[in-house]
């Protein structure tokens, strides 16, 4: 691999290890501290609502401003903010300086998020954008499995504060990688001419593109029903099996672990294979849908493994052709803005699958709740594919 394609996945992977040993110790130290599962819910909420909210206003941001520099920003200012926390912590106490460095951080990820997003067709022009999306997921998905098991190591030997600046210095190191990959590349960013206003004028641009293209509408919808089977995984997971199953807390570990696994050997399939697009999105959204259903009727942990693997497994390879297709279907100079937003929408089906378990639960059962999402995303499934053919026998019957 070329030495900036490897210093910019480098980056990638330690901004996203240092973001998720984060996420990972601000509930932790919170319910520590305050030995309260509210506060600690309460912790995780504030670190995270902004993450999503800021999506539609970073996406702004990146088509107005050179998305390096944005980058740049986000990693530089989240270094600062680690270091300002923990003195701030050291003069007045209390735990909050922690939440709130999680939540400022949080908007600085969205930004570098979205910067990489906008960064990513121009750098990487010698690979389809499939490849391209599958090599920058290996390096997300590994920091992303790493970061709970570093922040767990680290604070068996040292205090939370000093984790805090070992994030920092992360995050630095995260934009050392950048500045590497800037002196190695040959890229030259096209600038596209935009609007002086990132309020209101970015979003009537971006719901114009979402009701206008007909393949952006079919993602879009299809995302809805992955998202609601994820969001319900996500929110039953450790209830059915440490619950249900009566399985330890190591084997849940386990099987997140080989979720893991599965996923990054999906991710290593897609950079080496050339599938296409309607293959993988229909591949994928079917085994999501096959795992869900398996877990919902499974009597065993052995079944709701299988489901399991198959729903975490599948969901990056449909993250793949999700992003790919947006990628080809939205105007070069919109696409941050446009992506804001639909990230925004994407992300929403996953706290009212929540919110269904939490209603439904106790009355009906969590893999009733779970049969119910299924049903819907499958009717959403065959909703979109009878549009689509319908669309194709017309185009046909008008050539």
């Amino acid at each position: 691999m070329r030495k900036d394609y490897l210093a910019f996945f480098v980056s990638l992977f330690l901004s996203r290890l240092a973001d998720q040993i984060l996420l990972f110790i601000v509930p932790l130290m919170v319910f520590q501290s305050t030995r309260s599962v509210s506060w600690a819910g309460l912790a995780f909420f504030v670190e995270s609502l902004p993450r999503y909210l800021a999506f539609p206003v970073c996406g702004a941001l990146c088509d107005r401003f050179s998305p390096v520099r944005i980058l740049h920003i986000s990693q530089v200012y989240r270094a600062v903010a680690c270091g300002v926390a923990v003195a701030l912590y050291g003069m007045f106490e209390g735990i909050y300086w922690l939440v709130m460095l999680s939540a400022l951080c949080g908007v600085l990820t969205t930004q570098g998020i979205m910067a990489r997003e906008v960064l990513m067709p121009h750098i990487f022009k010698h690979y389809t954008y499939a490849k391209t999306l599958s090599y920058s997921q290996i390096a997300d998905q590994s920091g992303l499995v790493l970061g709970p098991l570093v922040a767990a190591l680290l604070l068996e030997v040292w205090a939370w504060q000093w984790v805090v600046l070992g994030i920092g210095g992360l995050f630095g190191l995260a934009d050392l990688a950048m500045l590497t990959w800037q002196r190695h590349t040959t890229v030259n960013l096209q600038r596209h001419a935009q609007q002086h206003d990132i309020g209101l004028q970015p979003l009537r641009i971006a719901w114009g593109h979402i009701r206008s293209l007909v393949e952006l509408k079919r993602v879009i919808t299809l995302a809805i029903g992955v998202n609601l089977l994820i969001g319900v995984t996500l929110a039953t997971s450790a209830a059915m099996v440490t619950g249900q199953y009566a399985a330890s807390k190591d084997a849940y570990a386990l099987l997140q672990g080989a979720g893991a696994m599965v996923t990054l050997v999906i991710l290593f399939y897609l950079a080496r294979s050339s599938l296409g697009l309607k293959t993988m999105g229909g591949l994928s959204y079917s085994m999501i849908a096959a795992g869900a259903l398996i877990m919902a009727i499974s009597s065993n942990v052995w079944g709701y493994a299988l489901g399991f693997l198959l729903v975490s497994g599948f969901d990056k390879m449909f993250n793949v052709y999700l992003r790919s297709t947006r990628q080809r279907v939205i105007p070069v100079q919109d696409f941050g803005k446009t992506v804001g937003v639909i990230t925004l929408l994407n992300n929403l089906p996953q706290p009212l699958a929540g919110l269904m378990v939490a209603v439904l639960a106790a009355p009906l059962g969590a893999q009733t709740v779970m049969l119910l999402l299924t049903a819907i995303t499958l009717l959403i499934g065959v909703a979109v594919a009878s549009g689509w053919h319908a669309t194709v026998k017309a185009e046909l019957d008008v050539g």
